[in-house]
């Protein structure tokens, strides 16, 4: 017992010393099974490294893991694991390198996912030692070369590029291989039924598309303009694409929008789009992000928290340079402005954020991130700016940065004192508002909008010309939104003129300001305004498919055939708002309405994405008509491992909760759950 103690003890003395001094993690060769009927991932590891320091001990970070030492292990150690470590035990040698193989085993509980027909990973924010022995500090680089086995009917895409495949009868073998290191936060797997497509950027770097097959005619507008900012990216930042290839995976229930593993982004399915939900709800933005990242943060990753903005703003800022390729100059400064007004906002309520505090908000780290770097291009010159820019990912690439180490090549390029920019940008919480301004009027577009938007408090007949003027063509998506928005100031025998121009427009972004500000809809637009169901826009036909079957129950009937097969956006927002209002229209199908409800009630289980289930849920609590499996579904949802997703299903638990009958309800149905979710609807019910 004394020996354990002891051993225990001289353990946690050497996880507070710095191992990063100690010893050199260079490589690992990692033979992977991911069994996912078992939710479970075995391995066989071997670890290259070499000993900086005379040393008895090294560990690696390992989350709940069973080891094994193989006997074919060139260096013979002695291995335990710890809830949270492998610790591995030698008399290891100052500049000297090792070689050991062992044998593990997990089930792992977060960072990696397994769905009924895919598995995929998420290392930052939730560390890949969870489901692969590695070291959770960003600092620490190595190559993680991949040999991974899943069943015959998955594909798997790992980071690095596909060497070869060993196809068994009921398994295969994928091999991937990397040249370069990494941080092990950005090691990635995704397993599932993915067909891909791809094609070759003018450097010559292989770009590969996935999507599940009953997505392919979603493919040309998710993956619109890759290619193009792929190359745009390459000349702007002047540094070569580090990696061997550039892949991307669409999967379910993604936790965030996007995540850039090295040579291989995962993102959130609910991007795949078609062409008319790119008009809404495009891919571009996270593309973009996503890819930028491969330089900051893949190639050069921040030290610390504190240096974070280099990560996120960076990626920020080149994703916005890159839209601006696509989208135009009006396009990137609309953004600019967008964010500027909700930094500004927080600034002024004293809730502002230095972008060097380690505990900042995305909203600090991406945005004020991205509005530093706008500013210190212009302060410095275009030459100067891209010349640091260069120099900086070449001097420290693959390796970890801070601030510092930017602050001074953009200093060397430029011969510029920046300390009053360190200041002002990186160090002081509040938003330069002011500052912010005068670089945003340098555009003839922003400065007309000011214009226009200092206008709204201005009586409708004083401004009626102007208001018409931005209506008509050629129509500036912007100013002609602003413009509609703003006819609410007036009566509507006043605007009535104005209207009518509007709804005349082929700005889709205006029509759709149309309907989402006219409300109630006058009668004498009711046709104009039905005309809306027909627009290239999912969004615009779901507000307006609501707001004429509320306003004119006369022609219900005729909006329901009108949209009756329109699915909408991924999460199926007209879908389900169809099948409610059909639902709950009187004498609309009546023979059909059971199937009607029984298939937004299918719409809650985890068959499908945590979006269509989200909206299912909000319909059904809406009309009352959740069953005791929609309940069931729902109490999956609250232990769901995407927070916001479960955090909207705790809400919406809760409100259920005040009706006693519900309560009962789930008292009864808690006979049925077993293990995790059992306990945790126990403690909901005893709580409420």
């Amino acid at each position: 017992m004394w020996k354990s103690i002891y051993f225990s003890l001289l353990f946690s003395s050497f996880c507070i010393a710095q191992q990063l001094e100690v010893v050199d993690f260079q490589k690992v060769d990692a033979q992977l099974e991911i069994i996912p009927t078992e939710k479970k991932v075995k391995g066989v590891l071997n670890f290259k490294f070499k000993i900086l320091q005379n040393t008895d001990s090294i560990f690696l970070d390992a989350k709940k893991m069973e080891v094994e030492q193989l006997k074919s292990s060139k260096t013979k150690v002695t291995l335990r694991s710890t809830s949270d470590k492998i610790w591995i035990r030698h008399a290891f040698q100052e500049n000297t390198e090792y070689e050991i193989q062992f044998a593990y085993v997990v089930l792992p509980k977060q960072a990696m996912y397994f769905f009924e027909d895919q598995v995929w990973t998420q290392g930052q924010g939730k560390f890949t030692s969870y489901w692969l022995p590695s070291i959770d500090d960003v600092n620490d680089k190595m190559i993680f070369n991949f040999s991974v086995t899943a069943p015959k009917e998955f594909s798997v895409i790992v980071n690095g590029m596909l060497k070869s495949k060993d196809v068994g009868q009921e398994k295969t073998q994928w091999h991937y291989e990397m040249k370069k290191q990494m941080s092990s936060y950005l090691a990635a797997i995704a397993v599932g039924n993915f067909e891909k497509q791809t094609e070759k950027t003018t450097s010559g770097i292989l770009l590969e598309y996935y999507y599940i097959l009953e997505d392919t005619n979603k493919v040309e507008p998710t993956y619109r303009f890759s290619k193009n900012m792929f190359n745009f990216l390459e000349t702007e930042i002047g540094v070569a694409y580090p990696w061997q290839n550039y892949k991307q995976v669409p999967v379910r229930d993604f936790l965030y929008a996007g995540m850039e593993n090295t040579s291989l982004t995962i993102f959130s399915n609910a991007f795949m789009v078609d062409s008319v939900a790119f008009i809404d709800r495009n891919y571009i933005n996270v593309n973009a992000h996503e890819l930028a990242h491969q330089w900051f943060g893949n190639l050069v990753t921040a030290k610390s928290s504190e240096h974070h903005w280099l990560q996120e703003g960076f990626a920020t800022y080149y994703a916005l340079l890159a839209e601006r390729e696509i989208f135009g100059e009006d396009y990137f400064y609309w953004k600019l402005y967008q964010t500027a007004e909700q930094l500004k906002e927080l600034s002024d309520q004293g809730k502002g954020e230095a972008l060097l505090n380690p505990k900042a908000s995305s909203l600090t780290f991406y945005q004020k991130g991205a509005w530093a770097l706008h500013i210190l291009r212009e302060k410095v010159g275009n030459l100067a700016f891209k010349a640091a820019i260069k120099k900086y990912l070449n001097a420290f690439a693959f390796q970890s940065v801070t601030t510092e180490d930017f602050l001074i090549e953009v200093q060397k390029s430029s011969g510029m004192d920046l300390q009053t920019f360190r200041k002002d940008w990186l160090e002081q919480s509040a938003f330069l508002g002011a500052e912010a301004l005068q670089s945003l009027i340098k555009s003839n577009f922003i400065r007309q909008y000011l214009e226009l938007s200092a206008l709204s408090n201005v009586p409708f007949l004083q401004k009626k010309e102007v208001l018409a003027k931005y209506i008509t063509a050629p129509v500036n998506d912007y100013l002609g939104q602003e413009a509609v928005y703003q006819l609410a100031a007036g009566s509507f025998l006043e605007t009535k003129s104005v209207y009518a121009k509007a709804f005349q427009s082929k700005s889709i972004f205006v029509r759709q300001a149309l309907a989402i500000s006219l409300n109630p809809i006058p009668e004498a637009l009711q046709t104009e305004y039905e005309s809306l169901l027909h627009d290239s826009s999912y969004l615009t036909i779901e507000v307006a498919l609501y707001n004429l079957w509320a306003q004119f129950p006369e022609r219900r009937n005729v909006y329901l055939n009108k949209t009756e097969g329109l699915v909408g956006f991924s999460n199926k927002n007209i879908r389900q708002l169809w099948l409610t209002l059909a639902w709950l229209t009187e004498g609309y199908q009546e023979d059909q309405k059971p199937y009607f409800l029984n298939e937004l009630r299918q719409y809650t289980t985890s068959k499908y994405s945590f979006e269509v289930q989200e909206n299912a849920f909000k319909l059904l609590a809406g009309i009352k008509k959740i069953t005791d499996t929609n309940l069931k579904n729902l109490i999956d949802a609250c232990l769901h491992p995407n927070w916001r997703f479960a955090n909207f299903s705790r809400d919406l638990l809760d409100q259920l909760l005040l009706d006693p009958k519900i309560k009962n309800r789930l008292i009864t149905i808690r006979m049925d759950l077993i293990d995790e979710k059992s306990l945790w609807l126990g403690s909901k019910l005893e709580n409420q």
